[in-house]
């Protein structure tokens, strides 16, 4: 339930936010590299022709524009030690909240050419922060941050119980198709990026939410400065942490050492002090030729005494007599573009004052003050912000195949829909006699083949309703002219579960029928020689019994083979002379690896019982109650023996398929008759393929593995079983199966936490453990199970999980029936009739029946065994109410 959770939250918000923050990704993506851009697109701005003389220092470049331009309000001055790098200066400009940044000539003064690009890089910036719409912008930006912590979190949550290899947790595996490669590639490049995300997600709401950034200051150790009055703020965030200047010079630095970067937060700094950018502030209380005086001594001064290299420095204005001049400048090789260290240097007593250098901050401290690097991934190098900016550049990714994913899924359930709506999608004969299609069915083939002749012939323009047996009235029969029956045998030769009530009150009643024309599709398995088809033939009879016309002879379909199916669609196009379509149920197998196989049994009187592991190749869900439909194959003699029978060479090749014929046979039938053939692909037309087999999964999909507990069939003449063969000796570990998942509705697990009680034995203990796994997990602890086998010592099938469950009081009840182990042999329906009163009990409370196993023997007597505890109309009454299910064999 909580899985389910996560993922609507997930999907929902991810088809509403993913759009925003595709869009937060790119521009947060192309922004963290508008430095080197902006350098690339700027080259006569950013450097100039070396000189064999010293750069103007901040005194004569202030002397130099005292005089050029004496309106001119400067806020700081920037050199740089690169021979080649320009000097800037930033000056106070209307409208440049942050001043604006001039690029000089360091050798002449002369103003270079203005940065283009600026404006783009701004409109990068807002689209960025606030979709450019302002605070109703932040707050959506804001609000999608914190679902990007969401999508992680649920992500993370949806995917982290799978335990995976190494592969399948970061490998994208292209050979897969539709939507299980969308999947894969959400999923796995997800996975990639999940860190970065992370990271990128936290910091950002630092620039949203104050309550948020004052918590990471919390968490981080690091004490929170107070914003003084004349300070920036949006939304209360400190600007100069931002690097919100970063188009009007700030971001540039980097690429230059970082000196406009120092520049421009000492800029915002002062700026904080006198007001906006000098703009309205006080004279300043210093005259020109005194802060040229304080520049000379500063500049001479603070690079005599600093002791240590710099790659830039920045001085600002003096704007009070108090003989302190600000001071940042920038290391050789800087940690990164923010990592400033600063200095207050007193030019009247020619000393420095206080430092502070970055590199000696502790890392909290040093995270905390350089949060913009953080955020866009310079702060942990140039590799790190280079994979942080192709994790922010893959968003839209997320939300394309988030996009492709639902729609797939709102496309499936509108095509399943459309299946069972179909009768009224096409114009109706209004001459045409209405069919009636019944179906019975205990696994789901009947039903769907009773939708798709529905379907067959609603395309042919006539009228069709289809109904399960089980809500078909006397009064139904009585006034239907044709009828379809679509009937499953399930067990020994006796009707699926919920058509057990048609079977007793129906089939034994006795009513005129002569109006009624009728045809019967009977679904069932050789397997079974002495019951195939029983039940369908059952209908059959009684339809004649009371005076209906057979349209034709009952079809036989063993196994859902395509060709006995398209022989029912074929005789009913013929007796109603109408132009339908081919019909067939198609069968997909997955490829899943065959990843271990454990022989459950040692030393058993009963026959060799393995555990079966399969590990898949793409995403892969299922439900507890499900069945495992496994292709079979021939084992590698009984092909090299096909081959000299039939005196093949090995290793022919069979040119249609591009394969060996060894590789062609290896699903074929080789026990049938063949015809003289011309080549290979004559012989291959005259084999059908071997028929699948079916197991019940003993496992959920959160184990990482699909399990199946095989025991081995053997025939008359010692040959192992198609399926048992296959799984148990044949196939090499760790080679391919091929395999289907096949839901078992009647089977599954109910979605609360009621009783339940599972019955089985032998093999059968499979479909309850996947029930019993589902059940833990969701912390229901009213289970009761009830087991049977031969010996303890050598059938007690996982014994420990089994016996764990019981100690942490996740199996309430545990009965065992081990029939070998006395002298008087003992049953499940034995311990059943033990504990009758225990019974009532639990079926009062509301307990659901799960039985499964063998139907000989077990699945009847325990029937029996309900019977006579709680009475034939109470064991018809849970059936009915889906308290009563089984998957028995």
């Amino acid at each position: 339930m909580l899985k389910k959770i996560f993922f609507q939250i997930h999907w929902f918000l991810g088809i509403t936010a993913g759009l925003i923050l595709s869009i937060m990704g790119v521009t947060g993506a192309i922004y963290s590299y508008e430095q080197p851009i902006q350098k690339w697109l700027n080259p006569d701005s950013y450097t100039v022709q070396a000189e064999n003389r010293d750069k103007l220092s901040p005194a004569e470049l202030y002397q130099h524009f005292q005089i050029a331009h004496p309106e001119m309000k400067i806020n700081s001055i920037t050199v740089a030690k690169d021979p080649t790098a320009s000097s800037s200066m930033n000056i106070v400009k209307e409208g440049a909240r942050k001043g604006y940044n001039m690029m000089l000539n360091p050798y002449t003064a002369e103003v270079l050419p203005e940065i283009k690009g600026r404006e783009f890089f701004q409109f990068v910036q807002q689209l960025h922060r606030n979709l450019t719409v302002g605070p109703v912008g932040k707050q959506i930006t804001g609000a999608c941050t914190l679902m990007l912590l969401i999508f992680i979190f649920s992500g993370l949550y949806l995917r982290w119980p799978k335990k995976h290899s190494f592969k399948q947790w970061l490998m994208i595996k292209p050979q897969l198709k539709g939507r299980n490669f969308l999947w894969d590639l959400h999923a796995v490049v997800g996975t990639w990026v999940v860190i970065f995300f992370l990271i990128i997600a936290c910091t950002g709401l630092t620039w949203s939410y104050g309550w948020w950034r004052s918590g990471l200051y919390t968490v981080m150790g690091v004490e929170q400065q107070k914003e003084s009055k004349g300070e920036a703020r949006g939304a209360g965030e400190g600007r100069a942490e931002r690097g919100e200047n970063g188009p009007r010079g700030e971001g540039r630095s980097g690429e230059r050492g970082g000196a406009e970067q120092a520049q421009s937060a000492n800029t915002s700094r002062e700026s904080s002090k006198q007001g906006s950018h000098g703009e309205g502030r006080d004279k300043p209380s210093l005259s020109p030729e005194q802060i040229n005086l304080a520049l000379s001594q500063t500049w001479t001064g603070f690079n005599a005494q600093v002791g240590r290299d710099y790659s830039s420095l920045t001085v600002n204005l003096p704007k009070k007599a108090n003989g302190e001049i600000e001071l940042s400048f920038v290391d050789v090789v800087p940690q990164h573009e923010r990592a400033r260290n600063k200095a207050t240097f007193d030019y009247k007593t020619s000393s420095i004052k206080d430092m502070e250098i970055y590199e000696d901050k502790k890392l909290n401290e040093k995270i905390m003050s350089s949060m913009l690097p953080v955020h866009r991934g310079s702060f942990f190098g140039p590799v790190y912000q280079f994979m942080a900016m192709l994790a922010a550049l893959s968003m839209p990714l997320f939300f394309v195949t988030g996009w492709m994913l639902y729609l797939k899924r709102r496309k499936q359930k509108k095509l399943t829909q459309a299946a069972r709506n179909s009768l009224t999608a096409v114009s109706i004969d209004p001459d045409a006699k209405p069919w009636l299609i019944a179906y019975a069915t205990q696994t789901g083939i009947s039903e769907q083949l009773a939708w798709r002749t529905a379907t067959s012939l609603q395309e042919a323009h006539q009228p069709v309703s289809v109904k399960a047996v089980q809500h078909v009235s006397l009064d139904d029969l009585k006034n239907t002219e044709q009828v379809l029956f679509v009937a499953s045998t399930y067990g020994t030769g006796e009707a699926p579960d919920l058509a057990s009530g048609f079977a007793k009150k129906i089939l034994s009643s006795q009513l005129d029928l002569s109006h009624l024309n009728y045809a019967v599709l009977a679904l069932g398995s050789r397997e079974y020689p002495d019951t195939f088809c029983s039940f369908g033939h059952e209908i059959d009879a009684w339809l004649k019994q009371n005076g209906a016309q057979q349209l034709f002879a009952t079809i036989e379909v063993d196994n859902a083979s395509n060709q006995q199916i398209q022989a029912w669609n074929s005789a009913l196009a013929k007796v109603t002379k109408l132009e339908l379509q081919a019909m067939n149920i198609e069968k997909t197998f997955d490829s899943w690896t065959l990843t271990q196989r454990d022989l459950l049994n040692p030393n058993s009187l009963g026959a060799p019982a393995f555990n079966i592991e399969l590990k898949p190749s793409h995403e892969v869900i299922w439900q507890a109650g499900d069945i495992a439909e496994i292709q079979p194959g021939n084992s590698a003699e009984r092909i090299a023996a096909f081959l000299q029978k039939h005196q093949i060479q090995p290793k022919t090749q069979v040119d249609s398929l591009q394969l060996s014929i060894e590789q062609a046979l290896w699903d074929k039938d080789l026990t049938v008759d063949v015809e003289p053939f011309a080549n290979m692909e004559h012989l291959l037309e005259q084999l059908n393929p071997l028929p699948s087999r079916e197991y019940s999964i003993a496992s959920i999909p959160s184990q990482q593995v699909l399990r199946l507990v095989v025991r081995q069939q053997s025939d008359a003449q010692a040959q192992l079983g198609l399926g048992s063969g296959w799984l148990t000796q044949h196939a090499a570990l760790n080679s391919e199966i091929a395999l289907r998942i096949r839901t078992n509705e009647s089977f599954h697990l109910i979605d609360d936490n009621r009783p339940v009680i599972c019955i089985g034995n032998g093999t059968g203990l499979a479909g309850l453990m996947s029930l019993l796994h589902a059940r833990t997990r969701q912390d229901y602890t009213q289970n009761w199970l009830i087991f049977g086998e031969r010996q303890r010592e050598h059938d007690f099938f996982y014994q420990s999980t089994i016996e764990a469950w019981q100690t942490t009081g996740m199996l309430q009840r545990l009965d065992l029936a081990f029939s070998r182990d006395q002298e008087e042999k003992v049953y499940v329906h034995h311990k059943l009739r033990e504990q009758a009163q225990q019974l009532k009990a639990w079926v009062d409370h509301g307990a659901v029946i799960y039985v499964c196993g063998s139907i000989n023997g077990m699945a009847s007597d325990v029937d029996q065994a309900l019977i006579d505890i709680l009475s034939e109309a109470a064991v018809d009454q849970l059936r009915q109410e889906g308290r009563y299910r089984r998957d028995v064999y």
